[in-house]
């Protein structure tokens, strides 16, 4: 997976979500099943929204660095500079991770911001607008499944103890010469900013500013993402891929850092909460056994964040895993009772 693709825009489906709503259903479900990523135009989230998070982004983004470590480091929310979780992994990125909880972001907010209240009044207005398209979102994907509770999905992050996280990012230019001569054109002068990954959540809504830099992975080739601020790009993530038993697949990608751009993303990652059973839904499972065991969102979260990023999880989750791959997972996965886990932290 070392090849990089030109000109493939047309592999990324683009859905406007003001057509015939069936027709919306069947095309969001025929991009998961075909690339676990797409592009929603028309997606009723406010531009003065958008505006007003991409102004504080900046903002503090803009700081010295001394200002920014004060919101740092990320224990687990709050400001990260190139160190990416805590098993190595680094890039050329800084960001600031919050919990959507609100009580959460205007705890972090009195670091992150001079005026926490206009940042937390900020992100929360986000946080809820794109919390209603994921929800948008997951409930056509259940009808285009022919689902009978169209909330299948959407429940679980309308949950009041959801785990959605929401993330800044913000990828420097790289202060070095340019290299304009016709070999630089196979990215010569690219850093990694954000390794190669797949989400562990339901599903990743994604916003960036006009600078490329995204790349998914289709078909054993990066495939580059043209950014369009006025859109939304969602991708498949893990929890998803269980639910759906395999027929949707969570699409690996990552951000590359151009050497003359500065690039700036927000995030929303849709999570149910820690306590839920994630599991391959009956309806989904007919025609095949459930390729998944049943766990938890909590058993889940750990194992991925005792991995490196772009190790693969599932696999310790599945139904016929060996005797080998179970003496992983339990070793791995100790989560303490229910009563306990609203104060459960992962070390990110």
């Amino acid at each position: 997976m070392v090849e990089e693709k030109y000109g493939a825009k047309e592999l990324i489906p683009t859905i406007d979500l003001t057509g015939e709503r069936s027709e919306v259903s069947k095309l969001i479900v025929k991009a998961c099943e075909g690339t676990g990523f797409f592009k929603v135009i028309n997606h009723g989230v406010p531009f003065d929204v958008i505006e007003k998070m991409v102004d504080e982004s900046c903002e503090f983004f803009a700081k010295p660095e001394s200002e920014k470590q004060r919101a740092g480091p990320p224990d687990p929310y709050g400001y990260g500079s190139k160190t990416i979780g805590r098993n190595g992994d680094t890039g050329e990125v800084e960001y600031i991770l919050l919990h959507t909880n609100p009580l959460s972001i205007s705890q972090c907010s009195n670091t992150i911001s001079n005026d926490p209240t206009k940042f937390s009044s900020a992100a929360n207005g986000y946080v809820k607008a794109v919390r209603v398209l994921a929800c948008e979102i997951l409930e056509l994907i259940a009808e285009g499944l022919c689902i009978p509770d169209v909330s299948v999905f959407s429940k679980l992050i309308r949950d009041v103890d959801n785990d959605s996280l929401f993330r800044l990012n913000y990828y420097p230019s790289l202060d070095h010469h340019m290299d304009t001569s016709p070999s630089s054109l196979h990215n010569k002068n690219d850093r990694i900013g954000f390794g190669e990954h797949s989400d562990p959540q339901i599903l990743t809504i994604l916003r960036s500013n006009d600078v490329a830099g995204l790349q998914i992975c289709l078909q054993d080739m990066w495939i580059p993402v043209v950014p369009d601020p006025a859109a939304f790009f969602l991708n498949v993530g893990d929890l998803l891929q269980v639910m759906t038993n395999g027929r949707f697949e969570s699409v690996r990608h990552r951000a590359m850092v151009k050497s003359n751009e500065t690039r700036m993303s927000m995030a929303y990652f849709a999570t149910p909460p820690l306590h839920a059973t994630i599991s391959p839904l009956p309806l989904l499972a007919d025609n095949q056994p459930p390729l998944y065991r049943p766990f938890t969102w909590a058993e889940y979260k750990k194992v991925t964040y005792s991995l490196r990023l772009s190790d693969t999880r599932l696999g310790i989750f599945n139904s016929n895993s060996d005797d080998g791959v179970d003496a992983v997972w339990k070793s791995v996965v100790e989560v303490p009772p229910l009563a306990q886990q609203s104060a459960f932290k992962f070390e990110l």
